[in-house]
């Protein structure tokens, strides 16, 4: 039993594995560590590094195996070297352990014009070598005239025949140096460092034999030097492999070398960064070679295409690396056959390889060509090239951006402009109807404030509109699939693969800058018009003020809008103008930071900042007229704090400082940063519902229009095939009798069509409120009894009588009331409209007076709306005209109070 146990166990139980582990800051990429320079390993634990130490009097830093370190001491200041390191050695590994070997001392006063006038004594080339070495140990410092000379200097000593080991590895350290410098393009430099190529080639196929050795290389943080002697009789082919590290420097341990390879072959446990296989034509058997000769193979590779500038392909960020490959001996059949190369392109951060093509440099073209190469498939990542040549090659690659693109708004932001969207297409109705449909007698200023308004409503609901149909971009770079057709290899124009605009985006981008734009203008020509009028009590602006406002509201925003795009719009590359994360202007560069050369700055937050505060200035203006309150105004009509507030609140609305927030977001972080968004999304997503609830919603009119709009819904019934009869009870208070007639339901109807015949004819439909109304009718009631039933004298005191009063027939047709004397069917019903028990036709009681307006609904009226001018501006003149007739009044009680002081001392002198 025991022993089954033991076997299911054994046959379910997975096999245990350990999970990798890389030490000393290696990180885990497919299975493998990818290790520091200064370490090596499968885990990355065997040192790789000489330890930093004083050697022989200098202090130098830990240096990975193969590398020259320098001197922590510096030539001093007054010296033509002042700041360059005062000494150098190259790190080894001796023995059992690594370790500095010799010691190299630098004269300070030694210049690169200095090495090249020195350069033909054969005894100094070893401290000529090393002088230039330190010279460029700081390539960030050089001058394209620095560059130039320590190129020259480098390949004459490459070329000399007197040079040793050590000088050739100095000049290849110098050049290292070199392909890290960030000099502009320099012809003369570009030449020299051209011809330097040719030396190295040359060097990598010679080197191993003035060693007298089958392999020898040079190996630096930039540049790596490969030579080696074949046998051509126990060869097939040759595989010169670069491996990947953290760093992406060159370290010897990272450099393998097969010199008899069949096949592109990686080893288990490495990841190739760069690969070149020369495969040579298959005899029959070793007895097919006719000499069993050696044959010179050289490999230089490149960490950059520094050397190598190119005017059909442009770089800006990718990392492109050269691999050259030549061979030299007299085996005519040893011609390489077939050149394979494997780049691995260096990721950037949010970037993916989108194509790229396989050359070679053509000496006299000076350029990249594909002549005679192929390009196989990306499937796994990796450039895969294929030539039937020997020379220096590269994969020029493109990359493009893989964008993080904008969400889908959430519901509360589609809530938010939904109502907007609601609110402000029930305003611009409202709007037009009240203000362009009705006969108005306005002044030309009434008429810019209506256009003014309307045209912020327009181009605000336009806005939202666009951008809650338009702002996610539908054309997508992302949606395009990489480039992996083997089939064409043409050279790249650069290394950033940007989409042909396709103009949907773009379009939408444009539209919504204009529209932003014009609502901005708008709301500044509206609070200009305001100011004018309000601070100068002005009834009209200037005949040109019209035609110069519909310039400045459209047209500016149009220009504007042009211009941008003719500034930073490109069909080839669209993202100089808008982003393409979204339909809206280019702000950020490619490392995600802003950028204040981008269309965002200069075309929207500079003049919307510039707008916003000529806004705040002239509402802090505005709201300094209406919210000064005299202590000694007791008048009834005056405007209480709430209401100035309200008038206050309104325009911050309407002329958009709720936007101020935006820039509060851009520049606050973390919680501010979260807190001011939320504000921001809130206060310009509800804009128009704002709009709605302040300039429509509180008007009167609009409530008295939608209190009759549902009046007139509810009264709407069905008609049946009966007939009903109205009960009237009249009530005399004076004698206590009372007495009931009986009209006809069809008569009811009646008097209701006349009651509104008679609402129409006094032009006060959609503009009273219900309670309005009811006094309205109260008191044409009392009117109609004191004509019909007048006291004695009423005619004689001047009092309008049946035959004065324009509406008493109207109200006669209404209010006379005949007897029906065959009533079918009773309903006793005491109506608001006619009087009851505590009322007496035709002497009202006192509390009645009470309730009547202290002026007439038709003054009232005429007063609100100004001759058609907006209501806004009304409040706004009615409260600077009580505080200017308040001051008057006390001006004129001062007058009279020194009168009456002067009057008094002339009776005392008397």
């Amino acid at each position: 039993m025991d022993g089954w146990v033991w076997l299911i166990f054994t046959l379910v139980t997975p096999p245990t594995t350990t999970a990798l582990k890389c030490d000393n800051g290696g990180e885990i990429l497919n299975g493998v560590c990818l290790c520091p320079d200064e370490w090596t390993g499968e885990t990355c634990s065997e040192v790789n590094f000489c330890a930093a130490q004083r050697f022989e009097g200098f202090r130098f830093p830990r240096t990975p195996i193969g590398w020259f370190a320098y001197s922590d001491e510096i030539c001093e200041v007054g010296t033509s070297g002042a700041g360059k390191p005062q000494a150098s050695t190259r790190c080894l590994f001796m023995s059992e352990s690594p370790g500095f070997n010799t010691l190299y001392i630098f004269q300070c006063n030694l210049t690169l014009s200095d090495i090249q006038q020195n350069l033909t004594s054969p005894a100094d080339l070893e401290m000529l070598a090393t002088s230039t070495q330190i010279l460029t140990s700081n390539p960030e410092e050089l001058t394209a005239e620095n560059v130039t000379a320590a190129a020259e200097i480098a390949n004459t000593l490459l070329l000399s025949a007197n040079a040793t080991e050590s000088v050739r590895v100095a000049a290849v350290a110098t050049v290292s140096q070199l392909l890290h410098t960030t000099v502009s393009d320099d012809t003369e430099e570009n030449n020299t460092t051209l011809g330097l190529t040719v030396t190295l080639d040359q060097l990598s196929v010679n080197l191993s034999l003035s060693l007298n050795a089958s392999q020898s290389q040079v190996v630096q943080p930039n540049l790596v030097v490969q030579s080696a002697q074949i046998s051509a009789a126990h060869t097939q082919g040759v595989q010169f492999t670069s491996l990947r590290g953290t760093s992406g420097s060159f370290v010897a341990e990272r450099i393998q070398l097969n010199t008899n390879a069949t096949q592109v072959v990686v080893e288990n446990g490495f990841i190739a960064d760069a690969l070149i296989y020369v495969r040579f034509p298959q005899g029959k058997g070793v007895r097919s070679r006719q000499t069993d000769s050696n044959v010179s193979l050289g490999f230089v590779l490149y960490q950059n295409d520094r050397f190598f500038h190119s005017k059909l392909y442009m770089r800006r960020r990718a990392t492109i690396r050269v691999l050259s490959a030549s061979v030299s001996g007299q085996e005519p059949n040893m011609v390489p056959q077939h050149v394979e190369m494997m780049f691995s392109p260096r990721n950037i951060s949010g970037m993916s390889l989108y194509d790229f093509s396989c050359v070679f440099w053509n000496y006299s073209q000076k350029d990249w060509s594909t002549s005679g190469c192929s390009k196989g498939n990306t499937s796994d990542g990796l450039m895969r090239c294929f030539c039937n040549h020997t020379t220096n090659f590269a994969a020029l690659w493109s990359y493009r951006e893989n964008y993080e693109y904008a969400k889908a708004l959430d519901v509360s932001s589609n809530v938010g402009l939904s109502l907007s969207i609601l609110g402000l297409v029930v305003t611009i109705i409202y709007h037009i109807k009240e203000n362009f449909f009705r006969k108005s007698h306005g002044q030309p200023s009434n008429l810019n404030s209506k256009l003014a308004l309307l045209c912020i409503y327009l181009s605000l609901l336009a806005f939202i509109i666009t951008f809650l149909s338009g702002v996610q971009n539908s054309t997508r770079q992302n949606d395009t699939k990489v480039q992996g057709d083997d089939r064409t290899n043409n050279i790249l124009n650069s290394d950033e693969h940007i989409e042909p605009d396709r103009g949907s985006c773009t379009a939408v981008a444009a539209l919504l800058h204009f529209l932003l734009m014009a609502t901005f203008m708008w709301n500044s020509v509206y609070s200009t018009q305001l100011v004018l009028l309000v601070r100068s009590m002005r009834r009209s602006l200037p005949t040109h003020w019209t035609p110069l406002s519909v310039t400045l509201g459209w047209g500016m925003p149009a220009c504007f809008m042009v211009i941008t795009l003719g500034v930073s719009y490109r069909v080839d590359n669209p993202l100089g103008y808008r982003q393409e994360e979204f339909c809206w202007l280019a702000a950020l560069d490619k490392n995600k930071h802003f950028n204040f050369r981008k269309p965002m700055f200069w075309a929207f937050l500079l003049p919307i900042g510039l707008i916003l505060i000529y806004n705040i200035v002239l509402l802090v203006l505005t709201s300094m007229t209406t919210c000064k309150v005299e202590p000694r105004l007791t008048s009834n009509k005056k405007s209480s704090l709430s209401r100035k507030f309200l008038i206050s609140l309104s325009l911050a609305v309407l002329l958009g400082l709720s936007w101020t927030l935006g820039y509060f977001v851009l520049l606050s972080s973390e919680k501010t940063h979260l807190i001011f968004s939320i504000l921001f999304c809130i206060c310009t997503a509800t804009q128009g519902l704002q709009i709605f609830l302040l300039f429509t919603a509180r008007t009167r009119a609009f409530r008295a229009s939608m209190s009759w709009s549902m009046q007139y819904i509810s009264s709407i019934n069905i008609p049946l095939n009966n007939k009903k009869y109205n009960l009237w009870k009249k009530w005399n208070t004076w004698n206590m009798s009372q007495s009931e007639t009986y009209r006809d339901l069809s008569d009811i109807e009646m008097t209701t069509s006349k009651t509104l015949a008679i609402v129409e004819k006094m032009d006060l439909v959609g503009k009273t409120s219900p309670v309005q109304a009811k006094r309205k009718w109260v008191n044409l009631k009392r009117k109609y009894n004191e004509c019909k039933y007048p006291a004695t004298g009423n005619g004689a005191s001047g009092k309008p009588t049946a035959a004065t009063w324009p509406w008493f027939g109207p109200m006669d047709e209404v209010l006379g009331q005949r007897p029906s004397t065959r009533p079918p069917v009773l309903i006793s019903s005491i109506q608001e409209d006619t009087p009851g028990p505590s009322e007496v036709v035709g002497n009202p009681l006192p509390h009645q007076e009470e309730q009547e307006d202290e002026e007439p609904l038709e003054a009232r009226v005429a007063k609100r709306k100004r001759d058609g001018e907006d209501e806004l501006i009304a409040l706004i003149k009615e409260d600077m005209a009580q505080q200017r007739q308040m001051e008057e009044q006390r001006a004129e009680k001062m007058d009279r109070l020194l009168g009456v002081l002067g009057k008094h001392v002339e009776q005392k002198k008397e």
